[in-house]
C-alpha cells in the first residue's frame, strides 16, 4: 500500500472539510446580501425624474445614514414600509407604484450598502433601521404596514414583533434564514457557520397583526414550505395566495396587484 499517497488523499479531505465550511463562513454576507449601491449621479437622477418623491436620509444610532423614498398619497391613506429582496435597488417602484393606485403611501427603504444608504449590511442592523423608519412613518401619523419581499420578509417580521401594524404583506418569505440554507446547502454545518438567522417562524406566533402571504408556485429560490411553515405559525389572521411563476415573477401576475390593493383597503 502507497502510504504516502493515502497520506496524501487525507490532507486533501482534511482541507476540504476545513477548507469549505471556512469560506463559506467568510463569504456569507457577500452570498446572503448582493448590494446594489448607486452612485450620486444616478441618484440625483432618479429624484430629478421623481419631484413628487420626497428623499429622506436618517441618521442612525451608529451614525450611518440610511435612505428612503417617500412615495406619497392624499391624507389619512396607509402607509407601507417597503423591504426589498436582496439583490433588490428598490427605485424600480418609483415607476410601478403610481400605475398601480393602491391607494397608500410608500416608503421604499434603502438597506445599508443599497441604494443611497451607507454602511454595510447585516441581520441586526437592518432590524434597527427597521425601527427608525417605524419612527419616521409614526410621526406621519398613519397606519403603518410593514412589506417584505425574499430576504425582507425576515425583516418585515421583526419589525411586526416589536411593534403594532396595520398588516404584513410577504411575498416570497421563508420561515428561517437557516432551514433554507440548510435546503441549499445540505453539506455544510449551517447552524454554526451562520451569522444572520432571520428566524421568522419562532416570532411569528406572537404576531397579530393580519398577514397577506404571497408565493410563487415554481419558487426556485425559496420553495413553498418554507414559506408554509412561516404560514402556519402566524397567529394574527391571514390569507395564502399562490401564484404561478417563479421567485422574481409574483409581480407579473394578474392576481398580484389586486391582491394587495384589497388588504390594504380592508384595513
Amino acid at each position: 500500500m502507497d502510504w504516502s499517497l493515502l497520506g496524501t488523499l487525507a490532507k486533501g479531505v482534511a482541507a476540504l472539510a476545513i477548507g469549505v465550511p471556512l469560506l463559506a463562513y467568510l463569504m456569507q454576507d457577500k452570498l446572503i446580501f448582493l448590494t446594489r449601491a448607486l452612485s450620486e449621479g444616478e441618484h440625483r437622477a432618479i429624484a430629478a425624474r421623481h419631484p413628487d418623491v420626497a428623499d429622506v436620509f436618517l441618521q442612525a444610532a451608529d451614525g450611518t445614514r440610511v435612505h428612503a423614498w417617500h412615495v406619497k398619497a392624499a391624507d389619512r391613506s396607509p402607509l407601507v414600509l417597503y423591504f426589498g429582496g436582496n439583490a433588490e435597488e428598490v427605485s424600480w417602484l418609483l415607476d410601478e407604484l403610481p400605475r398601480r393606485q393602491l391607494g397608500a403611501a410608500w416608503l421604499l427603504i434603502d438597506y445599508r450598502g443599497y441604494g443611497a444608504s451607507g454602511g454595510r449590511p447585516a441581520e441586526r442592523s437592518l432590524n434597527a433601521d427597521a425601527l427608525l423608519w417605524y419612527d419616521y412613518g409614526t410621526k406621519l401619523g398613519a397606519h403603518i404596514f410593514a412589506f417584505g419581499r425574499s430576504l425582507g420578509s425576515g425583516v418585515a417580521v421583526r419589525l411586526a414583533a416589536e411593534r403594532p401594524l396595520a398588516g404584513v404583506i410577504l411575498v416570497a418569505p421563508f420561515d428561517s434564514l437557516e432551514a433554507l440554507a440548510r435546503h441549499h446547502y445540505p453539506f455544510l454545518p449551517v447552524k454554526l457557520l451562520l451569522r444572520h438567522r432571520f428566524d421568522s417562524a419562532a416570532l411569528a406566533p406572537r404576531i397579530s397583526a393580519p398577514l397577506l402571504c404571497v408565493v410563487a408556485r415554481q419558487d426556485e429560490v425559496i420553495p413553498g414550505a418554507h414559506a408554509k411553515r412561516l404560514y402556519d405559525a402566524w397567529a394574527g389572521p391571514k390569507r395564502w395566495l399562490a401564484l404561478p411563476g417563479g421567485h422574481n415573477e409574483t409581480d407579473h401576475q394578474a392576481d398580484y396587484w389586486p391582491a394587495l390593493q384589497a388588504f390594504l383597503a380592508a384595513r
